[in-house]
């Protein structure tokens, strides 16, 4: 079956996360993406992760949840040889993308506006934190740094714990995602005008836009955000609720939807209550409502409310733990977690590509590679004996 990017090929310098999730995408989607590392240990991420017998053949879970359907070569890019060998993968290559800090791959000799010499029709995505220029841009940044900064941090919680961390790295996932919308609108450019281009993705930038409600409340009505913790600030009752044996959400943000609560949880009487028969009322006294439908919602379980919540079109769900929710049938349905058999190991499971499309289907083929894994390969399309092969890979620059 056709893949939508078969035939492109891709040099991934990219090291943790925003950078390999952003190219795991376009693995997924069937380019060919070859990852450089560096020889002594290559990507950070092959030494993170919960299981130290991993982590030391540097296959770390880290390492393992991004990699899937790549190749890696190992290529010290800092010696002459070495920069030779980069520059003719460059010339075959359709995208190049790195997360380093601004300036690293320019101090190579490496650049931009240095590989578009040799291949104009490149195109050349940098994810950074702040981004490749302004007063920030040779700052370190980790997501978490991002997070306090992108002021993700400051509308978390409520007034008890504040401020308050997203418990997975947002940022660099998001940043991820938005380099590699940026480089399929870059191919998309170039199919049409045969030009390459640079892309500069910053991972403040990208999490931003993601509190657009929020920032347009204090941007167009000057409103400052208010600590909610689990409550949705846009209508009432929204939000997380005790039950007999745990917490439901709800999210009733229609009229007729918080007419239908009243309905399900037999307390007609709240629908005349002046204090919650409108929007914005039932807004302002949150805290008066709350404690009156949790003590209905005592009366059953989880599972009950959902179901006659659902049944009268209030969407409504359970708070499944991670394990839950990976196990869950719609999950199973939609094929959102896939099997690969990683050597050494055993099987594992990892994400597929959540988009389904219906005739070009994205899908793991391969495990995540070993350090090198592919050097025979790459290097020998390029031309490269295998005893030229040893001699460099005896000179590290291999």
């Amino acid at each position: 079956m056709a893949k939508i990017l078969e035939g492109i090929k891709v040099l991934d310098l990219t090291n943790v996360l925003s950078g390999p999730f952003a190219t795991l995408h376009l693995a997924l989607l069937g380019a060919e993406v070859i990852k450089v590392e560096n020889p002594k240990d290559g990507d950070l991420a092959r030494k993170l992760g919960i299981l130290p017998d991993l982590n030391k053949k540097l296959m770390g879970t880290s390492f393992l949840a991004q990699n899937c359907n790549k190749l890696s070569i190992t290529l010290n890019t800092k010696s002459p040889e070495g920069k030779a060998l980069f520059r003719r993968l460059v010339k075959a290559a359709d995208i190049l993308v790195e997360n380093f800090r601004p300036g690293v791959m320019e101090r190579l000799g490496l650049g931009y506006k240095s590989l578009v010499e040799l291949n104009p029709k490149l195109i050349y995505c940098a994810i950074s934190g702040f981004g490749q220029t302004g007063p920030d841009a040779l700052k370190p940044a980790y997501d978490q740094i991002i997070q306090g900064l992108s002021g993700e941090m400051a509308v978390n919680g409520d007034e008890r714990l504040n401020p308050l961390r997203t418990g997975f790295p947002v940022c660099d996932t998001v940043g991820g995602l938005n380099a590699a919308f940026a480089v399929m609108a870059a191919l998309f450019h170039r199919e049409r005008t045969g030009e390459g281009q640079f892309i500069d993705i910053a991972l403040l930038d990208s999490i931003m836009p993601l509190m657009g409600w929020v920032a347009a409340n204090l941007l167009i009505g000057g409103e400052q955000p208010v600590l909610m913790g689990n409550d949705n600030f846009t209508a009432a009752p929204s939000g997380t609720f005790r039950t007999q044996d745990g917490h439901i959400n709800i999210a009733a943000n229609k009229q007729e939807q918080w007419e239908a609560v009243c309905d399900v949880l037999e307390l007609p009487e709240l629908k005349a209550d002046p204090q919650f028969a409108e929007r914005d009322t039932r807004k302002r006294h949150r805290k008066e409502l709350t404690p009156l439908l949790e003590a209905r919602l005592a009366q059953r379980p989880t599972g009950f409310w959902v179901e006659a919540l659902n049944a009268k079109d209030v969407p409504s769900g359970d708070i499944l733990t991670l394990e839950a929710a990976l196990r869950q049938p719609q999950m199973e349905h939609r094929k959102v977690l896939q099997k690969v058999a990683v050597p050494g190991f055993g099987e594992v499971e990892v994400f597929g590509l959540t988009a389904l499309f219906e005739k070009t289907p994205g899908t793991v083929e391969t495990p995540p590679p070993s350090l090198g894994e592919h050097n025979q390969q790459v290097f020998g399309a390029l031309g490269i004996s295998e005893a030229e092969q040893a001699d460099l890979k005896a000179k590290g620059i291999i």
